[in-house]
């Protein structure tokens, strides 16, 4: 049985041609860009001393490791998110909080 379609009433067979498959050229693929978390990982690990996430901020974009894409509030963004870390993998976590407000490497 051929079927019309709604738009435009035209009679369609039962099997399409299948479609031309194209490739996209091989571009060169882009280097890995580093997380927040990594770079404050790297940064403790380096100074071998607690910091704050402010600090931290701006340890890492002198460093060219990691610099933020135009957020309003970077710090409480690294600050939640290495909280976060903290309590999600325990002792296993690459942050242990220190004081108020403080991160130290935890390795």
């Amino acid at each position: 049985m051929k079927k019309t379609t709604k738009k435009t009433g035209k009679q369609r067979t039962g099997a399409s041609a299948p479609k031309k498959a194209t490739r996209k050229a091989a571009a060169e693929p882009k280097p890995k860009r580093v997380s927040a978390l990594d770079a404050a990982a790297e940064v403790l690990k380096d100074e071998g001393k607690p910091m704050r996430a402010k600090d931290l901020i701006e340890a890492m974009a002198a460093r060219g490791l990691w610099s933020s894409p135009n957020g309003k509030t970077p710090e409480a963004t690294l600050y939640a998110a290495m909280m976060r870390e903290a309590r999600d993998k325990g002792t296993a976590s690459r942050f242990r909080k220190v004081e108020r407000g403080q991160f130290a490497f935890n390795g």
